[in-house]
């Protein structure tokens, strides 16, 4: 049985396996903790019953006006528990946090050779708003889709209107 559930301290010390994943973004212990500290509601966590952690969200509300959104920082699940619908929890519950804050959208962003990961997306109902050149850094650097999805306060669905030429990550508010 799995359990989702608010991300704690001492998960850092037990979340590797996950973080292991070549496309896992990871970061330094004080950015997780500033997302733990400042946005507790966005970072949750998928649990297995013998307290293995299987996967993890961390997101964000920001903006101002009609940008007023949430945002996904990282989704990840660990490869052995990928394809039992995780990721799509987990998503759900950041979307219904980001309903409740009225946010006019979600949005994420994600390398553009992930194609597993944007198929799933789509899925889920996002869109490609844009593309971000050389927003990952690497060698060679690499781009990365700007995906969002509207959600209900966006009635006119002005938020997932695609751009029709690419933008520099200098360039993303």
């Amino acid at each position: 049985m799995t359990t989702l559930r608010p991300f704690r301290c001492e998960d850092m010390f037990h979340f590797n396996n996950v973080n292991l994943d070549p496309l896992t973004e990871t970061y330094g212990l004080s950015f997780y903790l500033q997302y733990l500290a400042h946005w507790p509601e966005y970072f949750q966590v998928a649990e297995s019953s013998s307290g293995v952690i299987m996967g993890y969200i961390m997101g964000k509300a920001e903006g101002h006006g009609d940008n007023w959104h949430g945002h996904v920082t990282a989704l990840t699940v660990a490869p052995e528990y990928r394809r039992l619908g995780l990721a799509k929890q987990l998503m759900a519950i950041l979307e219904d946090i980001s309903e409740k804050k009225r946010c006019y959208f979600v949005d994420l962003f994600v390398r553009v050779s992930n194609l597993v990961a944007i198929t799933m997306y789509k899925k889920l109902g996002y869109i490609v708003y844009r593309t971000v050149l050389q927003y990952y850094s690497g060698d060679p650097d690499e781009d990365a889709y700007d995906m969002r999805k509207a959600l209900s306060r966006d009635t006119q669905q002005k938020s997932v209107i695609p751009l029709t030429h690419p933008v520099r990550p200098e360039d993303i508010e």
